[in-house]
């Protein structure tokens, strides 16, 4: 078997380990500026749109309430529309930017449904392609993301700020 060295998920797997210690990821993001260093794309006082950091495809974008909410249930209407709203700037930013086939948009709510941050809610933004990659994981379990984080950041973000 061949072994692919993937060290920089040491990190996240260790904080992810520790029960009841790790800081809410979007909690963190409130108080932060939009820039390369956090993946942070936008912030306002109802909606954070962020990079995910683990991604599945080159664009993987997440979009929360930035009030910590842990179910659809507990967000106040104006929430849901600025949220439905960043969802759609999402959707013409990727569009713009990548030109992918489609798009996977959802979210997952609890650890049994496949949450990762547990406890706030946010979407995930995925483009997808026909022929993409999708093989790899499973056939090699191996991602194949043709672009580094801080290229997607400028991308998205320049895209992001364009109506």
């Amino acid at each position: 078997m061949e072994v692919l060295w993937a060290g920089w998920r040491m990190p996240y797997i260790r904080a992810a380990g520790r029960k009841g210690r790790t800081p809410c990821l979007f909690c963190a993001m409130k108080g932060r500026r939009p820039g390369r260093s956090s993946l942070l794309l936008a912030r306002t006082p109802r909606v954070l749109v962020m990079l995910n950091r683990y991604p599945y495809a080159v664009g993987h974008l997440m979009v929360a309430p930035a009030r910590h909410v842990k179910s659809l249930a507990g967000l106040a209407p104006e929430e849901s529309l600025e949220i439905a709203e960043w969802l759609g700037r999402a959707e013409r930013a990727l569009g713009r930017s990548y030109r992918p086939h489609g798009l996977n948009v959802g979210l997952n709510l609890g650890r049994v449904a496949g949450a990762g941050v547990l406890g706030h809610v946010h979407w995930h933004v995925v483009p997808r392609w026909s022929g993409d990659t999708n093989f790899m994981p499973a056939t090699a379990n191996t991602k194949v993301l043709p672009e580094p984080l801080d290229r997607t950041y400028d991308r998205l973000s320049l895209a992001l700020r364009r109506r």
